[in-house]
């Protein structure tokens, strides 16, 4: 109970509602006291008014007037130079003076709480100014006993009075608060947790219900933040399924091809002079086909394998990715160009770079064959002081706004109708495992640049 927040609640409210109470109950004493000394002042002129009537009156009278009254002397001072006095013997000296003509507030609540605190009777003089205009003042002389008493009654009626009310209304807002926040606070929690038991299951997503402006906020946050977790796992789900399929498909493609790898090694002994030209790619090509399976195969490890690094010719890379993708173009008006020192030796892992590079041509490729106007792909390269930079670009209509939106990601980044975006993926990755970037240089209606740098520094 004291751990919920209703709980706690009730234990502040009241705590506040008491605290309130009490701030009201010092001046309310003090105003109690104030009335209850001049209702005394109040019945001391009226029994001095005996004395208006005749001069004299005898001792028995007088005593019974001034028990009436409830006080040992009155002096009502009339004009500067008559005053009527009513006298009984005082039963002790008198302590404190208390005028009451025009005292502030801070004076008589201070004068309150003391005549609280103070246990023993005392004798004490009050002055204050008649009423209907009957004198110039009128002074009393009382004990304090009466008056204490009285205070203490009513300071007591005050605080069961502030009790009862505070219960009442921490009560009330102990009912408002579990309907109002509390309910719907365990419903949203309940909502988390039974959506927690089962994140991939979107009947379990909240909706939100709340008339609070505040909880449907955290409502409908939450659900925002259910759904995208929700598709993100379906996605994560989906792309495990995927990689098992492709795993068996490459497990029996890398024996077809390493079958297809033994016929090559005889077609290179043929001597037609157009076989001889064309085996050693026919080779070259089965044989990254070959290192390709064998790496999906290993991609449990979910990331590509470190780049193992040589040295070579970027010229005749290059050249090779030109001839796989010139077979692909078909009658397409699409011409390949290249801007690259002839002697330009870079250090990099051959395959990885030849798929990098391969990815981003071919995307190229497949963009500006969709259009059907023709085009032209160029590859340039050169050297700086801290890298190899290469730039893949192309004369196609440029990426659409969904693709640079989501550049680099899986299934979402596609330049073109059915496309996956795997291929930025692929060659982000392995450009990022030599240490390198792969960047989005420009995209518009005349092309897109793509650029690889490829740090100089030993990796």
């Amino acid at each position: 109970m004291l751990n919920s927040l209703s709980g706690r609640f009730l234990i502040l409210t009241t705590i506040f509602v008491m605290l309130a109470e009490i701030l009201i109950f010092v001046p309310s004493v003090a105003r109690y006291r104030e009335d209850f000394l001049l209702g005394r002042l109040e019945r001391a002129q009226i029994a001095s008014l005996a004395l208006l009537a005749d001069d004299m009156i005898d001792a028995d009278l007088e005593e019974e007037l001034l028990l009436n009254a409830g006080v040992f002397n009155v002096v009502l001072r009339r004009d500067e130079v008559r005053q009527l006095v009513l006298s009984s013997p005082i039963p002790g000296p008198i302590s404190t003076t208390y005028d009451l003509r025009d005292a502030p507030a801070s004076v008589l609540i201070r004068d309150a709480m003391m005549q609280l605190v103070e246990t023993e009777n005392q004798m004490i003089r009050v002055i204050g100014s008649p009423l209907r205009d009957a004198g110039l003042l009128i002074e009393i002389t009382m004990d304090t006993n009466e008056l204490r008493a009285a205070m203490l009654d009513y300071g007591l009626r005050i605080l069961i009075l502030s009790a009862v009310i505070s219960i009442i209304t921490a009560g009330l807002l102990f009912i408002a608060v579990r309907h109002l926040l509390v309910k719907p606070i365990k419903s949203v929690v309940t909502s988390m947790q039974g959506y927690a038991a089962s994140p991939e299951d979107s009947r379990r997503i909240i909706h939100p219900t709340s008339n609070v402006r505040e909880l449907r906020e955290a409502e409908e946050a939450l659900q925002s933040m259910q759904t995208q977790l929700t598709g993100a796992l379906k996605q994560k789900e989906r792309l495990a399924q995927l990689g098992g399929a492709v795993a068996k498909v490459s497990h029996d493609l890398r024996n077809i091809l390493t079958t297809a790898q033994l016929f090559t090694d005889r077609i290179e002994m043929s001597e037609d002079p157009a076989v001889m030209r064309m085996a050693p790619k026919l080779v070259n090509s089965i044989a990254r086909a070959v290192s390709l399976c064998e790496s999906t195969l290993a991609f449990g490890k979910v990331e590509e394998p470190s780049p193992t690094l040589t040295r070579f010719n970027l010229a005749a890379l290059i050249g090779d990715v030109f001839d796989g993708e010139r077979l692909a173009i078909g009658e397409h008006d699409l011409s390949f160009s290249e801007d690259i020192p002839a002697n330009l030796i870079i250090r990099a892992d051959t395959e990885q770079l030849y798929r990098a590079i391969a990815n981003l041509v071919r995307n190229a490729r497949q963009v500006i064959v969709s259009t059907g106007l023709p085009g032209e792909i160029c590859v340039s390269a050169r050297e700086d002081d801290d890298a190899w930079i290469i730039a893949v670009s192309d004369t196609g209509p440029g990426l659409p706004t969904k693709a640079r939106d989501h550049l680099f990601q899986p299934f979402q980044g596609g330049a073109r109708k059915g496309g996956t975006g795997l291929g930025l993926t692929i060659a982000q990755e392995l450009i990022r495992g030599h240490g390198g970037t792969l960047t989005l240089k420009s995209t518009d209606e005349t092309g897109t640049i793509f650029e690889i740098r490829l740090p100089l520094a030993t990796i």
